[in-house]
């Protein structure tokens, strides 16, 4: 009996405390911190540029029965309604036809009338063809980015092509249109009709 306890006794003076692993705990961890990097969602601060229209830029809401053309002339590009007459201009800037504006309207436009697919662009004489494609191109569709990616939405996808209509002096030395309606129907490809280059 006495020996026993003696061997117990021994043994609790023997006895080395408990020891934490950690090697196994620095593994652990650093698995999960490079699982959580790699599954990780980053926010993106995105900076957005807003472009104010100059101050001699007036923009009309279009109206009901909307027949939507845009005319491409020298100096400027308008977006007008058949019926009522302009709704926009957007003259030349120093590095020539002020497209961005002309695809932000056109935007505003397909807001309030999502289901028009139609449009007509109407161009003047000796219209060169590279304006004429970039033209329609902003009529059709602009681009949006979903995340890293750029993808493009519809605006007027169905394009009619015609000859713009000939100005007089209005009050104010502006341009105005007389009368004119489309005289083909574009297709998809951007091809213009009448011979104009």
């Amino acid at each position: 009996m006495r020996r026993s306890y003696q061997i117990r006794k021994l043994e609790r003076h023997s006895r080395k405390p408990a020891e934490l692993l950690l090697v196994p705990m620095i593994d652990i961890f650093t698995v999960l911190v490079t699982f959580l990097l790699m599954t990780a969602v980053f926010s993106r601060t995105v900076i957005l540029q807003l472009n104010l229209p100059p101050p001699n830029t007036t923009w009309k809401e279009p109206p009901p029965g909307l027949q939507l053309e845009v005319m491409v002339r020298k100096d400027l590009l308008q977006v007008a309604d058949r019926n009522t007459g302009p709704l926009a201009t957007f003259p030349n800037t120093a590095s020539g036809y002020d497209y961005d504006d002309l695809t932000e309207y056109l935007k505003r436009v397909k807001a309030k009338f999502p289901d028009k697919t139609d449009a007509s662009i109407l161009l003047e004489q000796d219209t060169p063809y590279d304006t004429l494609v970039q033209v329609m191109d902003r009529v059709r569709v602009f681009e949006v980015g979903q995340g890293m990616s750029t993808v493009q939405a519809e605006l007027f996808p169905d394009i009619s092509i015609g000859d713009a209509p000939s100005t007089t002096e209005a009050p104010g030395g502006a341009a105005a249109p007389v009368a004119g309606a489309p005289a083909a129907t574009a297709p998809a490809s951007g091809k213009r009709s009448g011979g104009h280059s």
